[in-house]
């Protein structure tokens, strides 16, 4: 099985998912590769990848191929992620919400990717432009400069699974969430192999956003 997989359900699910599925199913070789959800959906539709974990944010659909199945996986949560205090300097302190936000400096995802637009969005609709200093696709590199006191950021859960104690987390009005999901082409649905990725992957969604 080839798997089409974006970096945060990579780094939240994929790493236990995997270890289930060497345990349960050890002749099943399983090849991965980090690819934006955008894209992947197309070569999975291409036959590039056998599975596509994507995603999509609020008002945002994912584009939709005939012929590919989609399958719910998980939503989690999209919070605004500030230093703890203490960690950057009296303006982050002083921020409790969305709106307090507005002169601080943020960092964002690339023109182009889905969370950027919403991320601008949100801004907008709380009454200003972000000053975006931080631009990467690594939201890994998101987290390091929230919590180091340098930037503030709109952050789905999975995203600071582990770290969320070094961050602030402030709701968003209306509790946004973002939505997680598997796609595959309709004609392997059925396929034993297909199925049992599809299990892992649910299983290991249920003890995240359990947790």
């Amino acid at each position: 099985m080839r798997l089409a997989v974006f970096q945060t359900a990579l780094l939240a699910m994929m790493p236990s998912a995997l270890k289930r599925l060497r345990a349960e199913h050890p002749m099943l070789r399983v090849e991965m590769v980090q690819h934006e959800p955008e894209t992947a959906l197309y070569d999975t539709w291409a036959r590039g990848f056998d599975l596509v974990v994507a995603e999509q944010y609020p008002g945002h659909a994912a584009a939709h191929f005939v012929g590919l199945d989609r399958e719910p996986l998980a939503s989690d949560p999209i919070r605004l992620a500030l230093p703890q205090e203490g960690a950057g300097d009296e303006a982050f302190d002083h921020a409790s919400s969305l709106a307090d936000a507005a002169d601080l400096p943020w960092v964002m995802e690339p023109r182009g990717a889905a969370s950027r637009h919403w991320a601008e969005q949100a801004c907008r609709s709380a009454g200003f432009e972000p000053d975006v200093r931080y631009e990467t696709a690594d939201l890994q590199a998101h987290v390091r400069l929230i919590e180091t006191g340098n930037a503030v950021a709109l952050l789905p859960g999975f995203v600071h699974i582990g770290a969320a104690h070094r961050l602030r987390l402030v709701e968003l009005p209306g509790k946004p969430r973002r939505e997680v999901f598997t796609a595959a082409r309709i004609s392997s649905v059925d396929h034993p192999a297909l199925a049992a990725v599809r299990e892992a992957l649910r299983r290991e969604a249920e003890v995240l956003v359990g947790g």
